[in-house]
């Protein structure tokens, strides 16, 4: 894009952003929602509160949203094990053990047969 396209780009965004602050400053809610947050601010300076202090008193159960003070990490996710599979080949009698499905012989197989014909050969072991 060339610098006067990014130019008048620009401007026509700026024109879009204060022709919505325009609007949204003569919005009654806004309004009302903007007198609230000031009198709350006021209180809470009042008191000496902050606003996790606030959520806090309104709802002691929730977890802070950042680590708080004295908030302990959250173990880490551990994965899941995978299960060994045994597939047997019912053609040509060869049996193979896997974790996963990157086996040389097991690809061969699923290109030959099909990989639903072959998952119906697998047992799962302990």
């Amino acid at each position: 894009m060339s610098l006067i396209n990014e130019y008048r780009a620009t401007e026509e965004a700026i024109k879009e952003l204060q022709e919505r602050l325009k609007n949204l400053s003569q919005d009654d809610k806004l309004q009302k929602e903007l007198e609230f947050e000031g009198k709350l601010r006021k209180l809470m300076g009042e008191y000496q509160k902050s606003l996790r202090d606030i959520n806090a008193l309104l709802d002691p159960e929730a977890k802070p949203a950042r680590g708080g003070r004295g908030a302990k990490p959250a173990p880490a996710p551990t994965k899941r094990a995978r299960k060994v599979k045994q597939y047997k080949n019912p053609y040509t009698g060869e049996t193979i053990e896997t974790k996963g499905g990157n086996h040389k012989t097991l690809k061969e197989w699923k290109a030959q047969y099909g990989a639903d014909v072959v998952e119906g050969w697998a047992t799962l072991l302990d």
